[in-house]
C-alpha cells in the first residue's frame, strides 16, 4: 500500500542483448501502482510475450524500490465513484493469473527497498523472486480495511504454507529478504549491485530448463492436508475475534483463503475480487484510508509549512525536570541519537531522573529492541546538571516541572538569561497559559508548547502549541523533531487543555453525570471498552490518578464554567484515601499484579456525591441502551471538538482525528471523533444534544457550530467561514 504523488506513473520496458525483457515500475516516491501503472504493466507484458528478441521477462522498481502497492490515493476515487473501478478480477486474474503467470515466457521479480501490498503481490505472480538482504515484504492491506485484492490470498499460503500466510497477513508485518528466502517466498537473496544480473540470468536458467519454472497458484507442497488446514483456520478465527471483536475484514480474509483451499485457487481469486469490491466500499476501509492521509497531514500548516522554511539543526537539547514526564521526554530524544541535557533543583532528584531514562532504555535492551553496544552508547549521550552552566550552547530546552505557574515563569525568566538567543524554548505543560508562562521575558516569539503524553517516550502524539507570537520558524523546526523523533506532531492554537485535554474532558464528566443519576460505573466502562477504547473512563481515572483528575478537572471549571458538570464524587473518594491505581483502590480495587476488579464499596460514594449535586436518580438512566451510552459520553466530546474547530485551535478536523486516536486511543477503525461523527451526521448528534440539554442541562448543550452544520445539514469536517482563526 502506498501513497502516490505522482498520477502520471508508468512502466517502460528495455530489451537487452541477452533477450530478457526488463519491465520498471516508475511511480516515485515508491513506485505505487495506480491503475495507469497497472494498464502500462499489462501493455509491456504483451509487447514483450509478442516480441520475438524476447527469451525471458524481468520485473523491478526505479530507484531501489519495487512497489509499496496499489495507490492509496486511488482509494477515494474509487469509493467515491469519480474514477471508474476496474471490472472484478482484471487486475488479479486477466492481469497477474492468465498474462503473467500464464505466460510462455518465464519472469522474474528482481526486489529492491519494498514490495509491499500489491507490489508483492505482482511479484507472486512471477515465476521466481530474487532480493536484497533487507528488503521488506509483506502484504499489509488490513490495515487499511480492505484484504490483498491482486492474488495475494491464494499466492502466499502456497508459497510459505497455512499458518505463516495468514500470521503475516493479519498482522500485516513485513519480513525482510533473509527471512522470506527461509520461508520460500524469495528464491534467492543477492546484494543490490547483483540483484539485475543474478535476476536476468535466473530467467533465462528457468527457460534453458535449470531452474524449475513455478506457478505459485499451482503450488500444493506447502499446503496442509485439509483437516490441519481446517484447524489452522479454525485457530485463527478464535484468536481474530478474541483480538479484533469489532472487526469483520480480518475474517473475510480467513474465509477467502480457506475458499482457495476447499475449492480450488481460481475460484479462491474469485472470491477475492468479489470481497475486495466490498470491503473498498465499507465504513471501516473508508476511516482508515480517512486516518491514512489525516496522519501524513498533520505537518501541513497554512501560513507555516508554505513559507519555504528550512528545519534548523538541533544539536542538543536540555530538559527540565527529571520526573515521569521529564525523564520520557528525554529518552525519546536520546533514542533518536539527540544529545540531553538533563536539568534538577537537587542531587538526588537528578539521580532519580538519570535513573529513570536508564531503566527506560533498558527495558529496551530486555525486549530484545537494542543490543547493550547501542544502549550504552545512547546513554553516553545523556549528561546530569544542576544549573545552567551547561545550557549556553543547547538549540531547545524543553520545560517538564510541576504544574506552578509562579515557578514556570521564574524559569522561562533564567533560561532567557542563560541560553543563546536562538535557543527554543518549550514547555511540556498540560493545562497552563503560554502567554502566562513566558509573560515576564522579552522571548515570546520563542516559546511554544511540547506537549508529550505519557509515557513520553512510547505515546505516539506530540501536541505543538503556538501562540499568537510564537515565530513560523520554531514551530517547523519542532515539526521536524517531531518527525524525527518518530511522534506524529499536530499543531494547535493556545487554551486550556490544548486539543486532546480539552476534547474530552467532558468524557470523564458526562460519565460521572450519568453515574449520579443512576447509571451503573462499571456497566459505563464495559460499554466504552467494547466500542473500541483501550478503557472507560472511570478505568482511566483510576490509572492517571484522582490527583490530576482533580487538578486538571478544576482547570475547566474555572475557565468553562457554563458547560462543566460538577461532581464531588472523586473528591469525596480522595477524601477517603482512594486516589486510583497507586493506592490500590480508586473506582475499581487492584491486586499485586495490578488487575483491576470492581468494588461495590463505591456505591456509598455515589449516594453521597448525588446528594451534594442535588440530583435525582433517573429511572431511564439504569435502562440506558449500550448506543444511548456511547453517544450520552462521546456526543460531549464531539461538541467540545466543534468548539476547538470554530476558534481555530485546530487548523483542520483531521487533525482532531488524529489527536484523539494517538492521545486518547479513540479507535482508528472508526476514523477518529470528526469522521466518526460525520458518519452519524450533524442533525442527529445536535438533536440528542439538543434534547438531553433540556433534560439535564447545559452540559450537553450543543454549541453553535455544531448547530450551524446541523441546520444544513452539512458535515462537521467541512471547512467554514464561521471557523475563525484566532491564530
Amino acid at each position: 500500500m502506498s501513497k502516490s504523488s505522482n498520477p502520471k506513473g508508468r512502466t517502460t520496458i528495455e530489451v537487452g542483448a541477452d533477450g530478457v525483457a526488463v519491465i520498471t515500475i516508475i511511480n516515485p516516491p515508491v513506485n505505487s501502482l495506480a491503475l495507469d501503472v497497472l494498464y502500462s504493466l499489462k501493455e509491456n507484458y504483451d509487447q514483450a510475450l509478442r516480441r520475438d528478441d524476447v527469451k525471458a521477462i524481468v520485473v523491478t522498481g526505479a530507484n531501489g524500490r519495487f512497489s509499496g502497492g496499489f495507490d492509496i490515493g486511488a482509494f477515494g476515487k474509487l469509493q467515491g465513484g469519480t474514477v471508474e473501478s476496474p471490472k472484478p478480477g482484471f487486475i488479479s486474474v486477466e492481469i497477474l493469473t492468465d498474462t503473467v503467470e500464464a505466460a510462455r515466457k518465464p519472469s522474474v521479480a528482481a526486489i529492491d527497498g519494498l514490495a509491499l501490498g500489491g507490489g508483492l503481490e505482482v511479484a507472486m505472480a512471477c515465476h521466481a523472486r530474487i532480493s536484497t538482504p533487507n528488503a521488506q515484504l509483506g502484504l499489509p492491506e488490513l490495515q487499511l480495511g480492505i484484504l490483498p485484492g491482486f492474488g495475494g490470498t491464494q499466492r502466499l499460503p502456497r508459497l510459505v504454507g497455512l499458518a505463516k500466510s495468514l500470521e503475516m497477513m493479519l498482522t500485516s508485518k513485513p519480513v525482510k529478504g533473509e527471512e522470506a528466502v527461509n520461508l520460500g517466498l524469495v528464491d534467492a537473496v543477492v546484494p543490490s549491485n547483483q540483484l539485475l544480473d543474478t535476476a536476468r540470468k535466473w530467467a533465462l536458467d528457468i527457460l534453458e530448463c535449470r531452474k524449475p519454472w513455478v506457478a505459485s497458484l499451482h503450488k500444493t507442497d506447502k499446503i496442509e492436508p485439509l483437516g490441519e488446514a481446517r484447524e489452522i483456520l479454525k485457530f485463527a478465527r478464535v484468536q481474530t475475534r478474541r483480538q479484533a471483536p469489532n472487526l469483520q475484514h480480518p475474517l473475510v480474509v480467513i474465509d477467502v483463503v480457506e475458499e482457495g483451499i476447499v475449492s480450488g485457487p481460481r475460484a479462491g481469486l474469485w472470491k477475492e475480487a468479489e470481497a475486495f469490491q466490498s470491503l473498498l466500499h465499507s465504513d471501516t476501509c473508508k476511516a482508515l484510508v480517512n486516518v491514512f492521509f489525516a496522519q501524513r497531514a498533520t505537518t501541513k500548516v497554512p501560513g507555516v509549512t508554505d513559507l519555504g522554511l528550512k528545519p534548523r539543526r538541533i544539536k542538543k537539547v536540555a530538559i527540565l525536570g527529571g520526573g515521569l514526564m521529564g525523564s520520557g521526554i528525554a529518552t525519546a530524544l536520546l533514542l533518536s541519537n539527540y544529545p540531553v541535557i538533563l536539568k534538577e533543583v537537587n542531587d538526588k532528584f537528578l539521580q532519580a531522573g538519570l535513573g529513570r531514562v536508564k531503566a527506560n532504555l533498558q527495558s529496551s535492551v530486555k525486549k530484545g529492541k537494542m543490543s547493550q553496544e547501542k544502549f550504552e552508547k545512547t546513554l553516553s549521550l545523556l549528561k546530569g546538571a544542576l544549573d545552567y552552566e551547561d545550557f549556553r550552547d543547547v538549540d531547545m530546552v524543553i520545560e517538564a516541572v510541576i504544574e506552578n505557574v509562579s515557578l514556570k515563569q521564574q524559569i522561562f525568566a533564567d533560561l532567557e538569561k542563560y541560553c543563546p538567543p536562538h535557543c527554543i524554548l518549550g514547555s511540556n505543560t498540560s493545562t497552563i497559559d503560554l502567554n502566562l508562562i513566558g509573560e515576564k521575558t522579552k522571548s515570546q516569539d520563542r516559546i511554544i508548547g511540547a506537549h508529550f503524553f505519557s509515557p513520553a517516550h512510547v505515546m505516539p502524539l506530540l501536541e505543538i502549541v503556538r501562540t499568537q507570537k510564537t515565530s513560523p520558524q520554531v514551530i517547523v523546526d519542532l515539526l521536524d523533531v517531531g518527525k524525527k523523533i518518530r511522534k506524529t506532531p499536530v499543531v494547535v492554537g493556545n487554551c486550556t487543555g490544548f486539543a486532546v485535554n480539552r476534547m474530552f474532558f467532558p468524557y470523564t464528566q458526562a460519565a460521572l453525570l450519568l453515574v449520579e443519576r443512576g447509571a451503573d460505573v462499571f456497566r459505563i466502562d464495559r460499554v466504552i471498552t467494547k466500542f473500541g477504547m483501550p478503557m472507560g473512563p472511570f478505568r482511566l481515572c483510576d490509572l492517571v490518578g484522582f490527583g490530576v483528575a482533580i487538578a486538571t478537572g478544576g482547570q475547566f471549571v474555572m475557565n468553562f464554567p457554563e458547560r462543566t458538570y460538577k461532581s464531588m464524587l472523586i473528591p469525596l473518594m480522595q477524601e477517603d484515601k482512594r486516589a486510583g491505581e497507586t493506592t490500590r483502590k480508586g473506582f475499581y480495587v487492584y491486586d499485586d499484579r495490578r488487575k483491576a476488579s470492581p468494588d461495590p464499596e463505591i456505591k456509598k460514594y455515589i449516594e453521597k456525591a448525588r446528594e451534594m449535586s442535588g440530583v435525582t436518580i433517573d429511572p431511564k438512566m439504569a435502562k440506558l441502551s449500550d448506543k444511548d451510552i456511547i453517544e450520552m459520553i462521546f456526543f460531549p466530546v464531539v461538541n467540545e471538538a466543534c468548539r476547538v474547530l470554530a476558534e481555530g485551535i485546530a487548523v483542520k478536523s483531521s487533525d482532531l482525528d488524529i489527536s484523539a486516536i494517538m492521545g486518547m486511543g479513540f479507535t482508528p477503525y472508526r476514523g477518529g471523533i470528526i469522521f466518526w461523527a460525520d458518519t452519524l451526521g450533524s442533525k442527529y448528534i445536535y438533536s440528542r444534544l439538543d434534547e438531553w440539554s433540556r433534560m439535564y442541562g447545559d452540559f450537553f448543550k450543543p454549541c453553535s457550530y455544531l448547530a450551524e452544520r446541523a441546520s444544513k445539514g452539512a458535515p462537521l469536517s467541512a471547512t467554514t467561514d464561521s471557523a475563525k482563526s484566532r491564530l
